[in-house]
């Protein structure tokens, strides 16, 4: 079966000429209700779009509870508390990190001057704290790249503001990662050299070697980076692939290098099941199988090998890492998208069509 993916409309006519394409980040072609390609979601106890949390890839239920106790009081101490007890040594503390700069972002982004008082409020009642100024720290890189363009005025000053209140958090948790993976960002918008980005690339794998998550980020400046090149992003990738140790989600890396090349826009057939797309797939299936089934970074591959199993229309692998993910949508690729939710919930109707046109059904559908 295939499936049709976002038109290109070409020329001002009103007929629609041009070939069907697929692009990196964009839109495809939504699934009309009623139409062949539909199914339901719901019969495979999918959530309804609209509850799709889009805050984090995958649950963490006493993060959660936390964000709703400091978004509902504006109390930071809470959040405090919950940094506080997550341990250095491993990808969670990261991503509460994240999570919670995100929370400010958003909320100083819907109410302009007012919203995220709450992380002001503990830089200034708490400033020595570790665990705020890593939250700062990230926040700050979220606003430049949320409210400001690469290479303006306004995102260069954010970044090197950003920059300072990383080094500040570095200081204040000797052996935390954080700050130095928060710092990647940094070092991707302002540019940094080679020599000064492996500089600050030591100190990340000096604390952890194996963090999935720094290895992402070292890859987006590899990738996106004046300094880089497509070709080291796959060096990259492949290298630290082939040194992760046995369990470790880094075998998926070269699927997320892929994915950071995607063409824009995409006129081979087949595309999708080429060499260089079917090995970083089976890396990553492999990378999956493999690791703690309680990894904090699994939802993250799982997120991504959705987008490009469904893309290489196999459907039953991808309805296998559906069932495994939904209900949380805050990961790559639908981060991207203005709507991740809507962006996720149009690939999992592919899913459902293409698995349930080949067969499939709820009651086949192992769980």
């Amino acid at each position: 079966m295939q499936i049709l993916w976002f038109l290109l409309a070409l020329g001002l006519l009103a007929a629609v000429v041009g070939p069907y394409v697929l692009r990196r980040r964009g839109n495809i072609r939504q699934v009309a209700p009623g139409a062949p390609d539909a199914a339901d979601p719901a019969s495979y106890g999918f959530v309804r779009q609209e509850q799709l949390d889009i805050r984090m890839p995958g649950p963490d239920q006493d993060l959660l509870d936390v964000l709703d106790v400091v978004q509902h009081t504006q109390d930071w101490h809470a959040a405090a508390q919950l940094l506080a007890g997550t341990g250095k040594d491993g990808e969670v503390r990261w991503q509460r990190v994240q999570a919670f700069a995100g929370a400010a972002s958003l909320e100083l982004q819907q109410k302009p001057g007012i919203g995220g008082a709450w992380l002001r409020a503990w830089r200034a009642e708490s400033p020595k704290d570790p665990g705020g100024a890593a939250v700062h720290a990230e926040f700050l890189v979220q606003q430049a790249w949320r409210t400001s363009s690469p290479g303006t005025d306004d995102f260069r000053i954010i970044l090197e503001e950003a920059r300072t209140v990383c080094g500040t958090a570095a200081l204040l948790a000797p052996g935390d990662p954080v700050p130095y993976i928060a710092e990647l960002a940094v070092a991707r918008g302002l540019g940094y050299p080679h020599e000064q980005f492996d500089q600050l690339w030591a100190k990340v794998i000096d604390r952890a070697p194996a963090h999935m998550g720094a290895h992402l980020a070292a890859l987006r400046y590899w990738s996106e980076n004046w300094h880089g090149s497509r070709e080291e992003a796959d060096h990259f990738a492949t290298a630290s692939a082939a040194r992760a140790p046995r369990g470790s989600l880094l075998a998926a890396l070269p699927l997320f290098a892929v994915y950071e090349h995607l063409p824009e826009v995409n006129l081979v057939r087949g595309f999708y099941q080429s060499a260089v797309v079917t090995k970083a797939v089976g890396g990553a299936l492999f990378a999956v199988h493999s690791a703690r089934q309680d990894d904090p970074m699994l939802a993250h591959v799982r997120h991504l090998l959705v987008l490009f199993l469904v893309r290489s229309e196999r459907w039953s692998e991808a309805m296998n890492q559906l069932v495994r993910v939904d209900g949380h949508v805050g990961a790559l690729p639908w981060t991207y998208s203005g709507n991740p939710a809507a962006e996720y919930a149009v690939y999992r109707a592919l899913a459902v069509a293409g698995y349930e046109a080949n067969g499939g059904s709820p009651a086949t559908l192992p769980r």
